[in-house]
């Protein structure tokens, strides 16, 4: 048990590496285009989907409102997106993708691509990966917590 509690034995601290690793590989790409590595997201998002609501948005980003507005905005200022409140209902505003978003999404995804390429990751390992990171999110999520557990 005593080896279990040591730093390179534990989960989380590998992940966290790992997540810091990405950080850094996606900060140097997308430095040249003005963006971080939330708002890539941003635009991957509507790029799968363009013009949802800031409820969706950050529902499928998994961000509250306090961090996805001001991000927004900025990326509104820098001419990658617009946002538009709904005529039929002022509470829903719209994000969608502005023509710079479209014109810099093969550049983008190109640099990405190379960058991840220089991980030297099969495309079966990045499925398993996928697969892992998925199912370790899941179960993470679903997890019983102390009040969900009958005696």
């Amino acid at each position: 048990m005593k080896d279990f509690l040591t730093l390179d034995k534990q989960l989380c601290f590998s992940v966290y590496e790992t997540a810091g690793e990405f950080t850094k590989l996606y900060s140097s790409v997308l430095k040249p285009f003005g963006l971080t590595y939330p708002q890539y997201l941003v635009l991957l998002a509507l790029w799968e989907r363009n013009g949802i609501t800031m409820k969706e948005l950050g529902g499928q980003l998994g961000l509250g409102t306090g961090t996805l507005t001001p991000m927004i905005s900025r990326m509104q200022r820098d001419g990658w997106l617009s946002k538009a409140r709904s005529t039929d209902d002022e509470r829903k505003v719209y994000v969608s993708l502005e023509e710079k978003a479209y014109q810099e999404q093969s550049n983008i995804t190109q640099r990405v691509t190379e960058e991840i390429q220089l991980c030297n990751i099969s495309l079966t390992e990045y499925n398993e990966l996928m697969t892992n990171l998925n199912e370790l999110h899941r179960k993470l999520k679903e997890r019983a917590k102390p009040t969900d557990i009958k005696i």
